[in-house]
């Protein structure tokens, strides 16, 4: 049984499909209208398909390297079939995904050699992070494990009533210290709480406040060096969440926190909310990091593990 079919079921895939119909729907048909009556690709082409490109937020960096690339083919080739167009450009945007170490990944596996296993959840407010977090906290305790949610948000109310919430929802243990404590004492101690409580995995959520730069990096650089005192080598992802419907917002938030601390993975939320979805592969080669979860609808199961085969086999279908 391939690994492609034995981690991503017919449901998943139906939801994937339904969460990217918009963003296919857009692109597709331009590129249809800017082929229309051409045989071959040619340079008047290629310009249409950049202002495609970028009309779908896929970025001007990544849209640049993709028709250099296909221009490089046409000279190559010298003669390149219009027919031949959506198999060359679903080969480059698995390049780029590739070239940025987004790997097919076991559907919501852990790592071995360490437990817990810890997940620092960034991002501003809004984009749906603390959802995101129960929506984790659901797949694991399907799989069995144990899971602590640390409330590191700890300016928001709303924030951290939704992740109890969540907690009780998905039968995680709940760790807060009350509205307005220190947030690295909250992510040490909900650290503490799953060492000692032999958790599987601790996701702890942060404040979504953008602020500057020098206080965005100062916090989450206290809250790392916090974690890691209570367990060495932790927190083992840093994961980015952003709400793929803002377009360019994303990513000029995905350049705020990567400069401000080491981001390990993205989750793309709202990816059926627009037909922007190529901010996905803007951002991911932009930045070098490597997108881990997509959230193709409301429920807890529409967030998915990326899997880059069937993102490009739904949006190239």
């Amino acid at each position: 049984m391939s690994f492609f079919k034995k981690f991503f079921s017919s449901e998943k895939k139906e939801d994937l499909d339904k969460g990217l119909e918009k963003t296919k729907t857009s692109f597709f048909s331009q590129v249809t209208k800017a082929i229309a009556g051409k045989s071959t690709v040619d340079e008047s082409f290629l310009d249409e398909l950049e202002s495609i490109l970028i009309s779908s937020d896929i970025g001007l960096e990544t849209t640049v390297k993709i028709i250099d690339r296909l221009e490089a083919r046409v000279a190559r080739d010298k003669y390149l079939n219009t027919n031949e167009l959506n198999s060359i450009l679903k080969s480059e945007i698995s390049a780029i995904l590739s070239e940025n170490n987004t790997v097919d990944i076991e559907d919501y596996e852990l790592p071995a050699g360490h437990k817990p296993h810890v997940m620092l959840i960034v991002g501003v407010n809004g984009v749906g992070k603390t959802t995101t977090i129960g929506k984790l906290a659901y797949q694991y305790h399907k799989k069995g494990k144990k899971v602590v949610l640390g409330a590191g948000d700890t300016f928001r109310a709303a924030a951290v009533s939704q992740l109890k919430i969540w907690a009780e929802r998905t039968n995680s243990e709940f760790y807060d210290k009350g509205m307005n404590a220190d947030p690295a004492a909250v992510a040490f101690e909900a650290t503490n709480h799953a060492v000692v409580t032999n958790a599987d995995l601790a996701i702890i959520d942060t404040a979504g406040r953008l602020h500057n730069k020098k206080h965005l990096m100062d916090e989450l650089t206290k809250i790392k060096k916090s974690i890691e005192k209570r367990l060495p080598g932790a927190p083992h992802e840093v994961i980015l969440v952003l709400d793929a419907t803002t377009g360019q917002n994303a990513i000029e938030q995905a350049k705020r926190f990567s400069e401000a601390t080491n981001l390990t993975g993205l989750a793309l939320t709202k990816l059926d909310g627009t037909a922007k979805g190529g901010v996905v592969l803007g951002i991911s080669d932009q930045f070098k990091i490597p997108i881990k979860y997509i959230g193709v609808g409301e429920g807890a199961d529409q967030l998915q593990v990326f899997n880059k085969k069937a993102f490009i086999d739904s949006l190239f279908e």
